[in-house]
């Protein structure tokens, strides 16, 4: 198996929970009580976010073998590996066993690739048929405040408004355009792509697309909604 691998968008992810747990480190609470991580890819965006914040610890989860393999060298050439630990094992499972969430923050890449099935190119990127299926079920996990990225591909729309109704409010995020790569250029997958957006379940362009990492909150003491705000910035066409 081979890691999923973006420069853009994990530089965009980086920078981006960076910012967002910078800006509200008080409010999130993670200098206290860390972060959970759902995937952990090849670990360099998130090493680099933990050596650019002291005290900030991370736990991650990853359900590839090969992956965390990866993922733990890279952390470890950063020096960050007492503060930023890889286990293999679904994500979902251990917050169930657990008895719920352990810590109030969340942070994801997810798989956000749409498609009919599981038959793509790298199917661990397969997001579901709409491509929102793991972001959706990682609101329902229970966090109080979730950092995630928003496809505009991938009925984000039905994201926000899931959230909602789950309690949570956009507290903030950042948006970024990225082209289409070899994944989302899958004849199969493009034409998919296609199909959502002609049925109003998301926004692309020719080749290119947006991605909001978005902070989700049910914390009172984050205040405003930028939801509108959010679902605008993904609207390419």
């Amino acid at each position: 198996m081979t890691c999923f691998s973006s420069t853009d968008e994990s530089a965009h992810y980086g920078l981006s929970v960076c910012m967002l747990l910078s800006q509200y480190r008080d409010q999130l609470g993670w200098a206290a009580d860390g972060v959970e991580e759902l995937g952990t890819g090849d670990a360099t965006a998130i090493a680099d976010v933990v050596r650019a914040l002291p005290g900030l610890r991370v736990r991650s989860f990853d359900v590839s073998a090969a992956s965390v393999d990866v993922a733990r060298a890279n952390i470890a050439d950063r020096g960050v590996a007492d503060r930023y630990t890889v286990e293999v094992g679904d994500f979902f499972d251990q917050a169930d066993s657990a008895g719920g969430p352990q810590t109030s923050t969340v942070i994801s890449n997810p798989p956000y690739i749409p498609a009919p099935d599981r038959g793509i190119l790298m199917p661990e990127l397969w997001g579901g048929v709409r491509g929102n299926d793991l972001v959706v079920q990682l609101l329902k996990a229970g966090y109080t405040n979730v950092v995630c990225a928003l496809a505009s591909y991938s009925d984000p729309e039905a994201t926000v408004r899931t959230a909602q109704d789950l309690g949570y409010r956009v507290v903030n995020f950042l948006a970024m355009g990225l082209d289409f790569g070899p994944y989302s250029s899958e004849p199969k997958v493009r034409e998919h792509i296609r199909h959502l957006c002609r049925e109003g379940r998301g926004w692309a362009g020719e080749d290119d697309y947006m991605v909001a990492i978005t902070l989700f909150t049910r914390n009172p003491d984050l205040p405003g909604d930028r939801a509108d705000q959010l679902l605008r910035s993904l609207q390419l066409s």
